[in-house]
């Protein structure tokens, strides 16, 4: 088992920047480009299959709530998996939470995204 070595933010994957900034700023559009096309998220128990349902996913995720976000952490497990610790607050139930992104590459694309509390 590897185990994680932190690293400062800005030396995560520039694909995963990327899809951060444009998660950010709300930008789905943006965001969907960085995953391959047979890529998988879960998050919150559900899993998105494929750009179709990933863009769904962004769409809708959090969108019933307003929130700040901020990159508090980042890990580079090895040379294809990378972890970025965002603390959320805002007016959803609780108020605070952090939650690690462990994303898995496959080449310059996002191949898995798994969204976990801390």
């Amino acid at each position: 088992m590897t185990t994680p070595t932190s690293i400062e933010p800005n030396r995560l994957p520039a694909t995963i920047r990327g899809f951060l900034a444009a998660r950010g700023a709300r930008d789905t559009d943006a965001a969907v480009q960085a995953f391959s096309a047979g890529a998988v998220v879960v998050d919150d128990g559900r899993t998105f299959r494929g750009t179709d349902e990933i863009l769904g996913f962004l769409r809708d995720a959090g969108a019933e709530f307003t929130y700040t976000t901020e990159l508090i952490g980042a890990q580079c497990v090895d040379e294809t998996r990378w972890v970025a610790t965002h603390r959320l607050e805002g007016d959803f139930p609780g108020g605070v939470a952090e939650l690690d992104h462990r994303f898995t590459m496959d080449g310059e694309h996002i191949a898995e995204l798994v969204i976990a509390p801390r």
